[in-house]
């Protein structure tokens, strides 16, 4: 995506989060005859981080239930001829999968920026999270087409066998649930929360497929229920898969709009005439961007308007991050300076 603003800017905001040669204060400007600046204001560049973050110790200890317990189901779920308990298996392969792939993406996120990846590898949860999304609505898929095969031609189920495991397995990943639901969510954990919750309905639903079978002998109960988990996954996985393409399409975050941030800049600045060429993402779900052009109404110190500029853009929308392009309304070209 092209931003005018970023012409000449250079962008280390995330670059360096356990760099401190430079000076904790980035509000600056590169003088008056250069009114092309940074803002970083109250970034986290004060924040220590001395070991693995919470969303990562989290992660780890959920793919050690979740891989563990999968082994376990899968060959119930063979012994027992049970389609529901094989299908939550084959969802738990995945989800270990994914749940990898969302630990493995903490952990370079924390990696610094290249010359190659300015502004760091925190799209890597983004697009873990935008596979995920993609790996549910398939894995559902599969599962459906199964149970139709399933109801077509019926397979003996051993209820009891299929009650036991399910219950183990739903014990399992309530403990996963729990680990993963506590304290604040990004896209990437929130991911794969919707993997272990699809495991969740996956384990009750083989439980109850169970408890019909030994009860009642209705052998559809199997292939029905795992019909019914599948369509949960599709619309989990779909809201999973929309959300991080919206990050990775650069799109707006939600709450964020451009003429609202130029309406309130302009409404709450006297200094400035007007406000352009704005354009605000997000490199995480997170970590809003926002670059703009900011035309002042006078001669005026461009640093004082930068960090009046930037305090705005913190206070009322949390942004943290802006490349600001200050302008005076007589510079030349014309063109160039006005709205």
């Amino acid at each position: 995506m092209a931003h005018s603003a970023h012409d000449h800017a250079h962008d280390h905001d995330h670059a360096h989060e356990h760099e401190h040669e430079h000076e904790h204060d980035h509000d600056h400007d590169h003088g008056h005859g250069h009114p092309h600046s940074h803002g970083h204001g109250g970034h986290g560049h004060h924040g220590h981080h001395h070991g693995p973050p919470a969303s990562e110790r989290k992660l780890f200890w959920t793919l050690l239930l979740t891989g563990g317990f999968m082994i376990a189901e899968a060959i119930g779920g063979v012994m027992a001829g049970s389609l529901a308990l094989l299908a939550d298996a084959g969802h738990m392969l995945t989800d270990a999968a994914a749940l990898l792939m969302a630990f493995t993406a903490v952990r370079a996120a924390r990696r610094p920026a290249t010359p190659h990846l300015s502004y760091g590898h925190h799209r890597w949860q983004v697009l873990a999270a935008f596979v995920n999304g993609l790996a549910l609505l398939l894995l559902s898929a599969v599962i459906v087409a199964e149970s139709l095969q399933r109801l077509l031609s019926p397979v003996p189920v051993q209820g009891a066998a299929v009650m036991l495991i399910a219950a183990i397995g739903l014990l399992v990943n309530l403990a996963a649930f729990g680990i993963l639901s506590g304290g604040e969510q990004n896209l990437n954990v929130r991911a794969a929360l919707a993997h272990v919750l699809g495991d969740l309905l996956g384990s009750v639903a083989a439980l109850a497929a169970g408890a019909l079978i030994w009860a009642f002998g209705w052998m559809a109960a199997d292939p029905l229920l795992s019909i019914l988990v599948a369509l949960l996954m599709v619309r989990t996985g779909w809201s999973v898969a929309r959300q991080s393409a919206h990050v990775l399409l650069e799109g707006a975050p939600e709450g964020l709009h451009e003429e609202a941030i130029a309406s309130t800049l302009s409404a709450e600045l006297p200094i400035l005439h007007s406000v352009h060429h704005v354009h605000v993402w997000s490199l995480s779900d997170d970590k809003p961007v926002v670059t703009l052009h900011a035309v002042l109404k006078d001669h005026r110190d461009h640093d004082a308007s930068l960090r009046q500029i930037e305090a705005v853009l913190r206070q009322r929308f949390g942004i943290t991050h802006s490349t600001i392009q200050l302008e005076e309304r007589d510079c030349t070209p014309q063109a160039a300076c006005r709205t």
